[in-house]
């Protein structure tokens, strides 16, 4: 008995890093169409990143706008899929940008994807529009998807470029995501803390450091929660957590009816929600901007 145990247990070691590699993977689904199908006009961009890595995306220009909003997809999506929440973003004035994270779409090939370096890319694809692009970017907010809205929490919490956050379906803890994928095969509790230390390492950092239940609560813009409440991938119960852990009124939850994890089309109903928000943080930003002696002269006229 001792030595089948021993055997189990070698074996066990052997498969977690085969196992968390394989899952650290994610699918590449190269863009197959571009925003011209939907009548847009779009300039196809290189952005660097770190690990002299580059990043493909879009930008959609409107004409004398400064502001951007950047979209960032999820776990094995792409910056096409992301297109039907950036076109009525772009046909109401805004700036668009929308990139493909390391090891996805059309960018460059690294070892691995994970939260953190979803947010390496967005916080570079941010240092790229204010460098090349100033006069676009004087309010930039930031729109993520699942993992790329965990990542767009996770940079909102140390960018200061990042003027708001529009956060979708993003997962409470990472731990919880990693619990509920290996629930299925039944492992000891030893086992499961072993496969989450031993993901902490590759990545290089803590889950409780990159949670979005605990940046959250580091974000001082304001930021929008969506969650589906028939999200079967991500329960609404983590928007909801994210959203208590949160450290003040700018962080605000909307929860779509219906809304699966992936069910854009039934976000895209509520964008006029979402473009509220934008707007709404975009005027109280032209007003504190304002110059001092403009309200000067405006009283001096009273």
């Amino acid at each position: 008995m001792l030595t089948t145990l021993s055997l189990f247990a070698v074996l066990a070691a052997a498969a977690i890093p085969a196992g968390v590699h394989l899952g650290f993977r994610a699918p590449r689904l190269r863009e197959i169409g571009t925003p011209a199908d939907s009548g847009l006009d779009f300039d196809a961009v290189r952005i660097p990143t770190v690990r002299r890595r580059s990043l493909f995306g879009w930008l959609l220009p409107a004409p004398d706008s400064t502001r951007t909003l950047v979209i960032l997809h999820g776990w094995g999506g792409n910056a096409e899929l992301m297109l039907p929440l950036a076109i009525p973003f772009r046909q109401a004035g805004f700036n668009v940008l929308l990139f493909d994270a390391r090891n996805h779409g059309g960018s460059d090939t690294d070892t691995f994807s994970s939260l953190p370096r979803f947010a390496e890319d967005l916080g570079m694809a941010v240092a790229w529009l204010k460098g090349h692009h100033p006069g676009r970017a004087e309010y930039v907010a930031v729109l993520g998807h699942s993992v790329g809205a965990g990542a767009a929490l996770l940079e909102a919490s140390r960018n200061p470029d990042i003027s708001a956050v529009i956060s979708i379906a993003a997962f409470a803890h990472p731990a919880r995501v990693t619990e509920a994928s290996v629930r299925h095969l039944h492992l000891p509790a030893p086992m499961v803390y072993g496969i989450i230390r031993y993901v902490e390492w590759l990545i290089g950092h803590r889950f409780d450091t990159i949670a979005p239940m605990n940046t959250v609560a580091r974000i001082t813009c304001p930021v929008l929660l969506v969650h589906g409440r028939a999200d079967r991938v991500v329960p609404v119960e983590d928007a909801r957590l994210i959203h208590a852990r949160s450290s003040g009124t700018h962080v605000r939850l909307l929860e779509i009816d219906g809304a699966d994890h992936d069910s854009v089309d039934r976000i895209e109903d509520h964008v006029g929600a979402l473009m509220e928000f934008l707007e709404q943080q975009c005027a109280v930003a032209d007003s504190a901007e304002a110059p001092p002696m403009r309200v000067r002269e405006s009283i001096d006229r009273t």
